[in-house]
């Protein structure tokens, strides 16, 4: 199949190839999602930060701009060249924490419950954004170190979606839908929240922890259910 497909195929119309065939292969229906407008792409989104442009200039000089690296499934997000040094409560560190840009209006870590336990953090479930009442944390990068009051989360398990990918589940911005997992380490995640604009591709985003919890390869059959 993969060399009847053109080199730039993308990763998600891959996938739900690789996942059609083998429910063929194992005489299963396919499940409703596979009529979906857009293929569905599960990732793990790694511990990583979202940083002002202030935040930026600080750990890295006046001026500085982010540097993009590696372009990121949703429209215009990128992994930058650039990373920091976390500094967490038990002066444990975190290296090479990634960030993603472009800068936003407000400073974030998102981490793995593990990464928190390791650096000493208690740290909430929130969506991006909803950074009140989080710890800080301090950052330290080639120019010197920046001080985040609040802003280290984890973030709630999430899925972006176009108004047609919406529209084709029933739902709406913040709903709640569920994340099937199949495979030998077949699990559900129950609490998955909606985000709907037009500028998004259809995607879920998971953490490292969780990902590892149910074993997610790029070819496990995955589905979104109500």
């Amino acid at each position: 199949m993969a060399a009847t497909l053109p080199p730039n195929t993308p990763r998600a119309v891959v996938e739900r190839l690789v996942r059609e065939q083998i429910y063929a292969s194992l005489g299963l229906p396919l499940p409703a999602s596979a009529s979906a407008p857009n293929a569905l792409l599960v990732n793990i989104s790694a511990r990583h930060c979202h940083l002002t442009q202030e935040a930026v200039e600080a750990l890295f000089g006046s001026g500085h701009q982010l540097t993009p690296m590696k372009g990121l499934y949703q429209e215009g997000q990128f992994a930058a060249k650039e990373a920091v040094t976390l500094i967490g409560p038990r002066s444990r560190v975190i290296s090479n924490l990634r960030i993603l840009g472009p800068c936003r209006s407000l400073n974030q870590v998102e981490l793995a419950y593990t990464d928190a336990i390791s650096l000493g953090f208690d740290i909430p479930v929130k969506m991006s954004g909803d950074i009140d009442g989080t710890p800080g944390c301090m950052l330290m990068g080639p120019n010197g170190y920046f001080e985040l009051p609040q802003g280290v989360i984890r973030a709630q398990p999430h899925v972006h979606m176009h108004p047609d990918d919406a529209a084709f589940y029933g739902v709406k911005h913040l709903d709640v839908m569920k994340l099937k997992i199949h495979g030998p380490l077949a699990m559900t995640f129950d609490n998955l929240v909606v985000r709907v604009d037009p500028s998004f591709k259809l995607e879920v985003h998971i953490d490292t922890d969780e990902g590892n919890a149910c074993g997610l390869k790029p070819d496990t059959f995955c589905e979104l259910v109500r």
